[in-house]
């Protein structure tokens, strides 16, 4: 399985695709898409959806995972961050990938083992988990590393519980 992990940003997207592998997942590509502030805001949500759309097309993801956008005190920054999300999932639509969303809580709890974990200690196991030398950077890399992480470990116990009710 190829998962594009997804951390949406109108500044700065996050963006990681990983392949399930045998004892780890295989990270395929990670980086991040960048829009310049001195764009009018639709044309910074076109030109990442551009970016996004050459992502896809470059490492067919099977799935795509993205974080759940939730709102904060902030409401500008949240409304930014949904516009950001609602590109990437209309353009995931439209490629036919169906898309997952996790809550932080999620995230944390399937890659750290606690959902209340700090982001650095999330980072330090997303290296852990993908073999890397240091977490990767940005923080919106690293994040979009954890989704596509929750999302292989949440489909492969999804898969395991099946399996288990077909034998059983």
């Amino acid at each position: 399985m190829r998962v594009l992990g997804v951390d949406p940003g109108i500044a700065t997207t996050g963006f990681a695709v990983l392949d399930r592998g045998g004892s780890a997942p295989v990270p395929v590509a990670i980086g991040t898409l960048r829009t310049a502030a001195r764009l009018p805001h639709a044309q910074r949500l076109a030109d990442l959806a551009g970016g996004f759309r050459e992502v896809i097309a470059e490492h067919r993801p099977e799935v795509v995972a993205a974080e759940r956008v939730f709102f904060s005190v902030n409401v500008r920054t949240a409304m930014a961050v949904g516009q950001a999300s609602g590109v990437i999932l209309a353009a995931a639509a439209a490629a036919g990938i169906p898309v997952f969303d996790y809550t932080p809580t999620e995230v944390k709890l399937s890659v750290a083992g606690v959902g209340t974990a700090p982001k650095q200690q999330v980072a330090s196991m997303v290296a852990a988990l993908l073999r890397l030398d240091a977490p990767p950077q940005p923080a919106d890399a690293a994040d979009a590393c954890a989704l596509a992480i929750c999302h292989l470990n949440r489909s492969g116990l999804a898969r395991a519980l099946a399996a288990q009710g077909a034998s059983g």
